[in-house]
């Protein structure tokens, strides 16, 4: 059986080589931030029904939004007020940091919390969204707000009087074209490393990338605690917490630049 630490050093030995690399982030990169995973143990909505007798999948529709938004708005605000004042953790730092001296690093997450612009990764790709964006349902103006303190829940438009929601996609709905067509300009263009980190891998478009790397030879590494769908088809398995993980990794691969912490 492997070590850890031999893990971390055929890790670092394939980040190290890498010039183009791409991460797949869920929850749990920002989970060290101070955010729940939302349906882990021990997450924001793990193993109960919402207020109403609804699954959140149920209360963060989009049918959900258009039939009683209160409803919907009130979880989306829920869910907002939880990252609220959360900061980027050494792992959102170490990736972008990592942008600036390889030839192309791209983060896709699922995460809608804002950590990894925050922290200053350029070349990202939010697949559900961000909740600092809103628009209006009507006219379509958009605005960006830092948080929610102080929005009336529902917010109405400015301009019509609509009613304004978040730039996530909800439970029904499809994914971002744009966003999609920018993932699959990526792996067109090719990647030398695809790492995984903090996340279930449960939805095919989450998996997709680890597959489709791993069937073509290219290397796979997973950053997660757990078991998830992806784990047996990885080449190498960190059983960390990211912000533990991705420090060692920088260590290991610039042994004169102490990591951050």
């Amino acid at each position: 059986m492997t070590t850890p630490a031999a893990a971390l050093d055929a890790a670092a030995a394939i980040l190290g080589g890498a010039r183009r690399i791409l991460f797949v982030t869920g929850a749990g990169i920002s989970a060290d931030s101070g955010l729940p995973t939302y349906r882990g143990i021990g997450g924001l909505y793990h193993d109960r029904l919402t207020a109403e007798g609804l699954t959140i999948e149920e209360a963060l529709s989009g049918e959900m939004m258009a039939t009683r938004p209160d409803i919907a708005w009130r979880y989306i605000a829920q869910i907002e007020e939880s990252c609220r004042g959360a900061r980027p953790n050494a792992a959102h730092r170490l990736i972008a940091a990592l942008e600036e001296e390889r030839d192309m690093v791209c983060v896709l997450t699922q995460n809608v919390d804002g950590l990894h612009r925050a922290a200053g990764t350029r070349t990202l790709i939010e697949i559900h969204g961000t909740v600092h964006r809103l628009h209006c349902m009507d006219c379509h103006h958009g605005r960006r707000v830092p948080d929610y303190a102080g929005l009336q829940i529902p917010p109405e438009c400015p301009h019509c009087g609509g009613l304004m929601r978040p730039g996530v996609v909800l439970f029904g709905e499809a994914l971002p074209d744009a966003a999609i067509d920018r993932l699959e300009h990526v792996l067109a263009d090719g990647v030398d490393a695809v790492v995984s980190i903090g996340t279930t891998s449960v939805f095919p478009y989450i998996a997709g990338p680890v597959v489709w790397a791993a069937r073509r030879g290219v290397p796979t590494i997973e950053i997660n605690p757990g078991d998830t769908a992806v784990s047996r088809i990885v080449d190498h398995r960190l059983r960390m917490r990211a912000a533990e993980a991705l420090p060692e990794l920088w260590r290991r691969m610039h042994p004169c630049d102490p990591a951050e912490d």
